[in-house]
C-alpha cells in the first residue's frame, strides 16, 4: 500500500513587505561590512504606509547614509511610482538605529583572537534528494514561481504586474519521494485595468508552465489565482511589513525545524545567521557524500562561548551509520566555532543583500559558500578510516 500525502511551503516576492524590510536590512549590513569588517550590525526595518524605519543596533566606525541605501532598495524592487503604493522618492526614512550594549560586546570580541558567540541559541540545517540543488521540492518550486512574478514584471512580458506577490505549492508524496503537483496559489499585486480572467490564464501560461518541471506537470492540478478576485492595493499600503517575519520562507519551506532565530540585518557573528548557513553547509555535504539521503543538522550555542554546546545529526533512516558516528564526523570535518564558520565560508563579506529574497538555501551562487559540497570527499574518507 502506498503512503500518500500532500506537502506545502510557500514564497514570496522581493516586493512583499516582510521582504522589502529583509531587503533593506541586508542592504544597510552589506554597505558596513564592506567597509568595516569588524563591525557589529543589528540591523531591523519596518515599512508601512508611507514610511520606512530603521532600527537596531551598531558597533562600527563607518556613517551609514539610511535613506539613501533604504530608496535605493525600494527603487531596484520596483516601488517607482505612488500608484503602486509606495514610491521610493516621497517615502519617508525614519533612522531609529543605536549603539550596541557593551556587556554583549565583551563575550563576543575576546583578546585570544577568538570570537564567542553573539547570542544563545539553536539552529537547523538540512538537505535531501527531492531536487539537484538539495533541497525540498515545495519550497524549491515555490521559489521559482515568485522569483519569476518578479522577472516577468520587470521584463514587461506581464507589465500588468505589480512588486507584491505570493506563491504556494503542494507537492503529493508516495512513499516519501515527490510525484507530482497538486495544488498551486498565486497571489500577485496587479494594475486596477487587468481582468482577472486575462491576469490568471496569462500567469498559469508565462510562469507556471514556463517554469515548472514537466515532469511534476499534468491536466488536474489545482490552481487558484488571486482567489478573493482583484489585488491592486499591496506592498506597504497593504500590510506592514518588519525584518525577519519569513523565517519558513527564508528556509526549507517547514520541511524541518526552525531554531526561530532570523537572518536578514545581522553580521556573521551572530549564530542565528552563521551557524544556520554552517548547518546547511553541513547537511548538504553529507547528503552529497552519499552517507545519507537525508539530512537535519542541529547546532546550538550559549552566548560568549566559542565551541557549540550541542551537534546533532538526524538522517531520518537513510544512513547505515549512527547519530554518534555523524556527530563525530561532522566536528572532525567541519570547524563550527563562531570564528570557524566565519573563516571557512568566508562570510566577512557584502553578500547578505542577495541572500535577502527567494531563499538563503537551495540557491548555488558564487556568493554562497555554504551551498559548496567541497567537505564531501572528507566526510567520506573519514568512513573509511
Amino acid at each position: 500500500m502506498k503512503d500518500s500525502f500532500l506537502f506545502t511551503s510557500e514564497s514570496v516576492t522581493e516586493g512583499h513587505p516582510d521582504k522589502m524590510a529583509d531587503q533593506i536590512s541586508d542592504a544597510v549590513l552589506d554597505y558596513i561590512i564592506e567597509r568595516d569588517q569588524k563591525a557589529k550590525v543589528a540591523c531591523e526595518t519596518l515599512v508601512s504606509n508611507g514610511f520606512c524605519m530603521i532600527t537596531g543596533e551598531l558597533k562600527t566606525s563607518v556613517y551609514a547614509p539610511m535613506q539613501e541605501i533604504a530608496r535605493e532598495v525600494v527603487k531596484k524592487i520596483g516601488y517607482t511610482d505612488a500608484l503602486y503604493g509606495f514610491d521610493y522618492r516621497s517615502a519617508a526614512v525614519l533612522n531609529g538605529i543605536g549603539e550596541q550594549s557593551p556587556d554583549i560586546n565583551q563575550g563576543v570580541d575576546r583578546e585570544d583572537g577568538e570570537i564567542g558567540a553573539g547570542d544563545q541559541g539553536l539552529m537547523f540545517g538540512y538537505a535531501c534528494k527531492e531536487t539537484e540543488t538539495l533541497m525540498p521540492l515545495p519550497i524549491h518550486l515555490a521559489h521559482q514561481l515568485t522569483f519569476a512574478l518578479a522577472q516577468k514584471r520587470k521584463d514587461n512580458t506581464l507589465p500588468f504586474l505589480r512588486p507584491d506577490g505570493k506563491s504556494q505549492v503542494s507537492v503529493r508524496y508516495e512513499n516519501n519521494k515527490p510525484v507530482s503537483i497538486d495544488t498551486i496559489v498565486i497571489s500577485t499585486q496587479h494594475s486596477p485595468e487587468v481582468s482577472q480572467k486575462y491576469l490568471k490564464e496569462a500567469v498559469i501560461e508565462e510562469i507556471v508552465y514556463k517554469v515548472l518541471p514537466k515532469e511534476y506537470l499534468h491536466d488536474n492540478i489545482k490552481f487558484f489565482v488571486n482567489p478573493t478576485g482583484k489585488f491592486v492595493i499591496g506592498g506597504p499600503q497593504g500590510d506592514a511589513g518588519l525584518t525577519g517575519r519569513k523565517i519558513i520562507v527564508d528556509t526549507y519551506g517547514g520541511s524541518c525545524p526552525h531554531g526561530g532565530g532570523a537572518f536578514s540585518g545581522k553580521d556573521p557573528s551572530k549564530v542565528d545567521r552563521s551557524a544556520a548557513y554552517a548547518a546547511r553547509y553541513v547537511a548538504k555535504n553529507l547528503v552529497a557524500s552519499g552517507v545519507c539521503d537525508k539530512a537535519t543538522v542541529q547546532l546550538a550555542y550559549a552566548i560568549g562561548v566559542i565551541e557549540p554546546v550541542s551537534v546533532y545529526v538526524n538522517t531520518h533512516n537513510t544512513s547505515k551509520h549512527s547519530s554518534t558516528e555523524l556527530e563525530k564526523c561532522v566536528k572532525s570535518v567541519f570547524k563550527l566555532t563562531p570564528k570557524g564558520i566565519i573563516e571557512s565560508l568566508d562570510l566577512l563579506r557584502p553578500i547578505y543583500s542577495l541572500t535577502s529574497a527567494y531563499g538563503h538555501f537551495g540557491r548555488e551562487l558564487e556568493e554562497f559558500t555554504w551551498e559548496k559540497t567541497n567537505k564531501a570527499e572528507e566526510i567520506q574518507a573519514f568512513f573509511k578510516r
